[in-house]
């Protein structure tokens, strides 16, 4: 079952609420969260927290109301494309695959992603299957191998 929609402190040095732009501080933000359940193609099922920022001026933002621990009606979700959201940084919302670094594409085209509040609480998620999936298991089988690597050895012992 997912978790309400809930109004998070957006800066954490100040506990405040709403966070103002480090480039106007006539504009800021407030941090919304909200945990829901996945399930993955695999079957496996686990909770995972989604976060998005909404965006306004300072003062339509306090207007707002907006208090930590505040529940919204709807839900957060995640909206993926082969658009990039963001026409003058489009690399600022790419899919990454885990720690990887590594993109998540189909037909070598980048897949972004991002995170969206909607009032409505049967809102969708889009999601779009990545295909560069072999790519992906080297990499994770090299982190898998490195990982076995470094593991100490029970025989050691510092004396």
């Amino acid at each position: 079952m997912n978790s309400k929609v809930k109004v998070v402190v957006a800066d954490a040095t100040t506990g405040a609420v709403i966070a103002k732009s480090e480039n106007n501080s006539e504009y800021g933000y407030v941090r919304l969260e909200q945990t829901r359940l996945i399930i993955e193609e695999s079957g496996f099922m686990k909770p995972k927290t989604l976060s998005v920022l909404i965006h306004g001026t300072v003062s339509d933002l306090e207007k707002a109301g907006f208090y930590s621990g505040q529940e919204l009606p709807g839900t957060i979700c995640v909206k993926e494309s082969l658009e990039p959201f963001n026409k003058t940084n489009p690399d600022r919302d790419y899919k990454i695959a885990g720690n990887t670094g590594i993109l998540c594409t189909v037909n070598g085209q980048p897949i972004y992603r991002k995170t969206a509040y909607s009032a409505a609480s049967n809102a969708e998620d889009v999601l779009i299957k990545h295909d560069n999936t072999e790519q992906l298991r080297e990499a994770y089988a090299a982190n898998v191998e490195k990982s076995k690597a470094v593991k100490p050895n029970a025989d050691f012992d510092v004396m």
